[in-house]
């Protein structure tokens, strides 16, 4: 059953988006030179009116969430990525890293109200929103959807089972927002405890896996719950409509899918890191590298909304593993490749052979050569300063994960 659309743009024809970024991005490459210093120094040599496509776009740096902690150490608070002062902001948070991340005073700064209209949630509804509302800012991301939509908040936080059972069943809100798993935890509670909670129709999950099995125990209770992926640096990024199939962009990003260590962009289907561009003038990340794997889905969704989707949350392009004392990275993989033409994909298997460290490169290679094995073993060496066997295997036989680098040692006990 179709929800309708939160507004025009998500239905507009590939013409009219296509000409709306054209128009956005180079006032928004203007802005984050003029307004962060970061940008300042990256993009000096860069005339943002020339940034008007995509494809302008992927010439520009990537700037990458693993070195924020470092600048933000260095030039705090933010690192040079905010463009706005100060005091035109509403909240800062802190999370884990440490990463500091900014909140503009400004109505729904996340962009949430999407996500949970496409949700089912609609003005006059109440949303009991389980997620942190102290030093990361995914409380107040879903807060500022709601609000947006002129829908009252219960700022319920995390923990607290049973409290947050016998709220829910005096307040009888509509919709549960939180990581996915919490919700059935509170709705077993209440069902311990005798409660009434049939007034929680609708739910909203992020910051987790939503496992299939979990989504069946929703849907046999009655439940419609649908999933987004966003983060505290960007907002929201994509979300699920009634069709399920993928996520569909957000309105306010610009996605790109690039091959972990090489930055090289993928084609439709081949899962590599997330990359982000937002429209955000506070804060305003272009080319965010993200370190999380996903893929671009063909077409467009069934629900009617016209922009890209994406498969959701895959992993962690952030692949480095620690090889006989020193560490091996996906970059020193598309160093190898490039030293060695004739692979187009490979991916570095790191083992335990008895108590030692092993390395296999394997390598798909269209016509084998009998001399490719050797070079590629030698590449290997140069690049890591480090032994490693070499199996050539037929193209397309690699998982289409995004792995460069498949750790299968036991994780430590």
């Amino acid at each position: 059953m179709a929800l309708g659309f939160y507004d025009d743009l998500e239905t507009r024809g590939a013409e009219a988006r296509a000409a709306a970024l054209a128009a956005a991005l180079p006032r928004q490459v203007a802005q984050a030179r003029a307004g962060a210093p970061h940008y300042r120094a990256l993009l000096a040599d860069i005339d943002p009116a020339a940034i008007t496509s995509p494809e302008a776009l992927a010439a520009l740096p990537v700037t990458r969430k693993s070195d924020l902690i470092r600048q933000q150490a260095e030039q705090p608070p933010f690192g040079g990525v905010v463009a706005s002062d100060l005091g035109a902001l509403a909240r800062i948070f802190v999370s884990p890293g440490p990463i500091v991340e900014p909140e503009a005073a400004v109505p729904d700064y996340w962009r949430y109200a999407r996500a949970l209209f496409a949700t089912g949630l609609r003005r006059g509804e109440l949303l009991h929103n389980c997620f942190a509302y102290h030093f990361t800012p995914a409380g107040s991301m879903l807060e500022g959807g709601a609000r947006a939509l002129g829908c009252p908040v219960f700022p319920a936080g995390t923990g607290n089972t049973e409290m947050q059972a016998r709220a829910a069943a005096q307040l009888r809100p509509r919709c549960y927002g939180g990581t996915p798993d919490f919700l059935k935890t509170i709705l077993e509670k209440g069902e311990e405890l005798g409660l009434d909670l049939s007034s929680l129709r609708l739910g909203h999950v992020t910051g987790g896996a939503y496992l299939p099995s979990l989504r069946d125990w929703y849907a046999a209770r009655g439940l419609t719950v649908r999933q987004s992926y966003g983060t505290a640096d960007l907002g929201l990024v994509a979300y699920e409509s009634e069709a399920r199939e993928g996520l569909i962009l957000d309105e306010g990003v610009l996605v790109e899918i690039l091959r972990p260590g090489t930055g090289d962009p993928l084609p439709d289907g081949e899962v590599g890191e997330v990359v982000v561009t937002t429209l955000n003038p506070h804060h305003p990340l272009l080319r965010f590298a993200t370190g999380d794997l996903s893929a671009i889905l063909p077409g467009a969704s069934p629900c009617g909304r016209t922009n890209r989707r994406i498969r959701g949350w895959m992993g962690r392009a952030d692949q480095a593993a620690k090889v006989r004392g020193l560490f091996v990275r996906p970059e020193q993989v598309a160093e190898l490749l490039r030293a060695v033409p004739g692979v187009k994909r490979a991916r570095l298997v790191v083992s335990l052979e008895g108590e030692r460290d092993a390395m296999l490169l394997r390598a798909e290679a269209a016509a084998p050569d009998p001399t490719l094995a050797e070079r590629l073993g030698q590449a290997l060496q140069a690049a890591t300063k480090l032994r490693g066997a070499v199996e050539l295997v037929p193209p397309g036989s690699l998982p289409n994960d995004g792995k460069v680098i498949d750790d299968t040692r036991p994780v430590p006990g």
